[in-house]
């Protein structure tokens, strides 16, 4: 017999053994329907969540900080990127997990390897050499966190080293169970006719070939239940005119994703990824962009400002996470109100 309290969460079922994340959607939907009021989320949680203007919450345009040569360091970015250092904290979501992040010394990868250490994962990090000091801070950040972290510095561009990383993140943090394909190489050309073979196979062999080597090295660590993650890009729908290897490469990781995860779903293994807009990193600064788009990134935007890293990570943790068990093959847009998916 049905009641008018049906669906409704008692305060003993909220406290009494419910996870954070199970937690989180229930206050989240009964406080949409005015079930629950904001005292009562405070006495639940510990906490009450300010709301914030999203236009407001991060600084706009114009941006002075200068071009940098690739591949850029947040080091030297003004303002530097938020990556979530003093801001992110975790709900032990991931407590256990182990991944590997490629790219993840800077820009969206860090705030990916922050945001997995404290919900409790151990962490992979691939770099470039250049990027050395970049990675020494998620070092800091990661072990801060209570966690492990491995940094494996190399060139993606070359197979024999993406197997190489794979079996030394293995070593290093004793298994692997997530995979977070995020490095890319983008560079800014006006015309074709300015695009060489040599940087178009730079590009191609960085966001194509070194997903696909590094996947077919991974998949042999993978458990059912492990989580494989592709930064793609909004370019992948809506591609700019100066970036057309790059948003070529990001539609090929749509697909990589898609066709992927129906794949791997007999072997239980989850395949998603994410299609960012305009983000503060350093891929934006030290791509031979025109100086006048850096400085007003992410003006077009509905939000009129660049996403900062940190507001990424949630979207990378939700996907990694065990309670996100019915989401596979799809891409999940961040872009500031504009472009698909």
């Amino acid at each position: 017999m049905s009641t008018a309290n049906d669906g409704l969460l008692s305060r003993r079922e909220i406290t009494g053994g419910f996870g954070l994340g199970v937690l989180a959607s229930a206050i989240a939907a009964a406080t949409v329907d005015g079930l629950v009021e904001t005292d009562e989320i405070t006495e639940l949680t510990g906490e009450s969540v300010a709301l914030q203007d999203p236009s407001k919450r991060f600084a706009g345009p114009p941006f002075s900080s200068e071009n940098q040569p690739w591949p850029g360091l947040v080091s030297k970015m003004r303002p530097r990127p938020d990556h979530g250092e003093t801001s992110y904290k975790g709900n032990n979501r991931l407590l256990g997990r182990k991944a590997l992040i490629t790219g993840g010394d800077s820009g969206i990868g860090r705030a990916v390897a922050i945001a997995y250490a404290r919900e409790g994962a151990d962490v992979a990090i691939n770099h470039l050499p250049d990027e050395e000091s970049d990675a020494h801070e998620v070092v800091a950040l990661v072990e801060a966190a209570g966690r492990k972290c491995v940094p494996i510095p190399g060139d993606l561009r070359e197979e024999s080293f993406c197997r190489f990383l794979v079996a030394e993140a293995v070593k290093g943090l004793n298994g692997l169970d997530i995979f977070v394909s995020n490095a890319a190489r983008m560079w800014s050309h006006a015309s074709i006719l300015d695009l060489s073979s040599a940087d178009f196979d730079w590009t191609m062999k960085t966001n194509i070939y070194a997903p696909f080597w590094l996947t077919k090295a991974a998949v042999p660590h993978l458990m059912p239940g492990s989580a494989i993650i592709c930064t793609t890009s909004e370019q992948a729908y809506l591609p700019s005119a100066n970036l057309f290897d790059y948003a070529q490469s990001k539609a090929a990781n749509v697909n990589f994703v898609k066709s992927l995860a129906k794949q791997l779903a007999p072997r239980g293994i989850r395949v998603n990824g994410v299609a960012p807009g305009p983000f503060w990193t350093p891929l934006v600064v030290s791509s031979g962009i025109p100086r006048e788009t850096v400085t007003n990134l992410g003006q077009g935007t509905v939000l009129g400002r660049p996403g900062q890293p940190v507001e990424l990570a949630p979207i990378y943790v939700l996907l990694a996470a065990a309670d996100a068990s019915y989401i596979t093959g799809q891409i999940y847009g961040a872009t500031g109100g504009s472009g698909q998916p």
